[in-house]
């Protein structure tokens, strides 16, 4: 079978130039560049899985990112796109794309079924057959089963009624089929990475824990389920080997969560001698000594930990289970061995007040994480904020199907003037800030605790250079370099960049060229190259120009806009099924911005009108 794997933009996005769509297709008026996260353009890791196991069942599958597309290029595609079926990755902010991709389809391709599934999906499975005509099965949860049950019921011709984990359609009514289980054995599942080049891995499904602004038990059901460490690491040892760039997200609701097992994967990892940075989500409360100190011998560079809060109250009022303390605690362990320390914060929830929101800004400066960023409050669909508002009566699932926003970001109960310094404070502060850093002799005491770690050895030589050591910052990235740092690349960056800084601009054009050479794709080499070329272009050594380079050594991954992860190009046969299509390749790199600078939106406009 010929199956099309689409993952829609969020409305008719137009072109450069052309006006907003009049009929209300297009982006929501109060919509502005940067609103939409950046992570919202990547490829979700579930379509990915899905073709995964239809390529291994022996079917033609493309796997197309249309989320960053406009319109008039969506349309193009589907003209051109001749399936046997469709099915769409759903979340809430592409719901709407997600209608008028299936509308499009089915003017295009009257007899092809359509499928939709994904977060927004799941609680929503009948609701979405009643609102969209167009769409023939909306499936429930975890669906790689329940998806290939699909497309063998509609290869041999027989009917979908009864089928588990989907709402369905049968003789002009909308039914649902009973409830599927969860896989026992994710390992049962073939690897995306079999097939795709992508940076994102997950090793495990869901979370014991139960925030109630969460969706993951919605998408996953409850408790944790876990790829087994043997098929991590031949997995890791495949996509480590393929991937230009040695940099994994692992994107695990929460990763730790069996601390054994992460230990037995990190002492795998360097057993296998995998050499790459990774960085992973968890929580403070799965954490520990041995734990951090063996993560960050096997690569791991930073740390996301879901914090929300810095008030006990709203801690305890969105069932996050953990203390102020084992907060700071926890971000302590982890920067004693040089892990850095990202919080994801949040505005807007149960209980928040102008004094709870003032208490975790203080919190900050207790806490001191190398970097945070806060996003207001989103209600999702199967959520227990979900749940409590429309109970309440405040929230009419209606609005899900009839307005035009793209997530549904306001305060869970703050007062008009709460919310209104919140969404002041978060229109100046909104993206990925900035807040700790490491000293010289911190970063050397790491470096004693950890051994002849190479990305230790590249800190220190970061943290030297911002304090004019050069000769230290030298010896460091040189030995870094040695040790076979999986990112040569940036070590040669700061080697050429103390190089810059001493004037030895002829050793530092030879640095340059040798890092362009071996390890191109990392953004702060991309920024600093471009600015030597245009300094030289200038004469900028014979006008005794200042050069101003950057010596940053983050983790942070630089991707090429490649299809299907992100949105790029397509290649000139995407419409053919007679041959696989190779990889468009598309000089374009990107630097991700990290969040979403969306704020609340006003409550009033969801009240139930009685």
């Amino acid at each position: 079978m010929r199956i099309a794997l689409l993952y829609p933009p969020p409305w008719k996005i137009p072109a450069r130039g052309e006006p907003h769509d009049t009929r209300g297709d297009g982006p929501p008026a109060e919509y502005r560049e940067g609103d939409l996260d950046a992570d919202f353009y990547q490829m979700p890791y579930g379509l990915l899985s899905i073709a995964a196991q239809a390529i291994r069942a022996g079917h033609q599958v493309k796997v197309l990112n249309l989320s960053a597309m406009t319109w008039a290029k969506v349309e193009e595609v589907l003209s051109a796109l001749d399936a046997d079926l469709y099915a769409m990755s759903c979340w809430t902010a592409n719901r709407r794309g997600v209608a008028l991709v299936a509308k499009a389809i089915r003017a295009r391709r009257p007899g092809a079924p359509i499928v939709v599934g994904g977060p927004h999906a799941s609680p929503f499975a009948r609701e979405i057959l009643e609102h969209w005509p167009e769409v023939d099965v909306a499936t429930i949860g975890e669906s790689e089963i329940t998806f290939l049950e699909i497309v063998d019921r509609l290869g041999a011709g027989r009917s979908l009624r009864g089928i588990p984990g989907a709402a369905y359609r049968f003789e002009g009514r909308v039914e649902m089929g009973p409830s599927r289980a969860s896989i026992e054995d994710l390992d049962t599942l073939a690897s995306p990475h079999e097939h795709f080049d992508t940076h994102i891995l997950m090793t495990s499904r869901g979370c014991p824990w139960a925030c109630t602004f969460c969706g993951a038990e919605n998408t996953w059901g409850r408790g944790f389920r876990g790829h087994s460490v043997p098929y991590v690491l031949d997995v890791l040892e495949k996509t480590v080997a393929r991937l230009p760039v040695k940099m994994i997200l692992v994107k695990d609701d929460t990763f730790t969560t069996n601390r054994k097992r992460v230990l037995e994967l990190c002492r795998g990892i360097r057993e296998r001698n995998l050499r790459f940075l990774w960085s992973c989500d968890t929580r403070v409360d799965v954490l520990g000594e041995e734990l951090l100190h063996e993560m960050r011998l096997a690569g791991c560079e930073r740390l996301s930990l879901g914090v929300e809060s810095g008030s006990p109250r709203i801690l305890k009022a969105v069932d996050k289970k953990i203390t102020v303390q084992k907060i700071i605690d926890s971000t302590e362990l982890a920067k004693k061995y040089g892990i850095k320390v990202r919080f994801y914060m949040m505005l807007g929830n149960r209980g928040e007040t102008a004094e709870t929101f003032r208490e975790t800004l203080a919190f900050l400066d207790r806490a001191r994480p190398h970097q945070y960023i806060f996003s207001c409050l989103s209600i999702y669909p199967g959520t227990r904020d979900y749940e409590e508002a429309t109970a309440a009566g405040w929230l009419d699932p209606e609005v899900y199907f009839t307005g035009d926003f793209q997530e549904l970001k306001v305060p869970f109960d703050a007062s008009e003037e709460d919310t209104r310094l919140m969404s002041d404070w978060f229109r100046e502060n909104s993206g990925l800030r900035d807040h700790y850093r490491e000293s010289a002799a911190e970063c050397e005491a790491i470096l004693a605790r950890l051994g002849e770690h190479h990305a230790a050895h590249l800190d220190c030589a970061s943290a030297h250079y911002r304090e004019n050591n050069l000769d230290e910052a030298e010896r460091h990235a040189a030995r870094a370099l040695e040790l076979g740092h999986p990112l040569p690349g940036l070590c040669l960056n700061m080697l050429a960049v103390i190089a810059a800084r001493r004037a030895a601009w002829k050793k530092m054009q030879d640095l340059f060229t040798e890092a362009w050479r071996r390890d191109p794709q990392h953004w702060v080499l991309v920024r600093n190259v471009q600015k030597v070329k245009a300094w030289l272009d200038q004469a900028g050594p014979l006008r005794g120009t200042p050069l101003e380079l950057e010596a940053h050594n983050e983790f942070q991954l630089l991707e090429r806009t490649a299809q299907p992860m992100l949105p790029g190009p397509l290649p000139p046969d995407y419409a053919a099924w007679s041959a696989p299509a190779p990889r468009a390749e598309s000089p374009e790199m990107r630097t991700p911005q990290t969040g979403s600078h969306a704020s609340f939106q006003p409550r009033t406009r969801l009240r139930v009108v009685t």
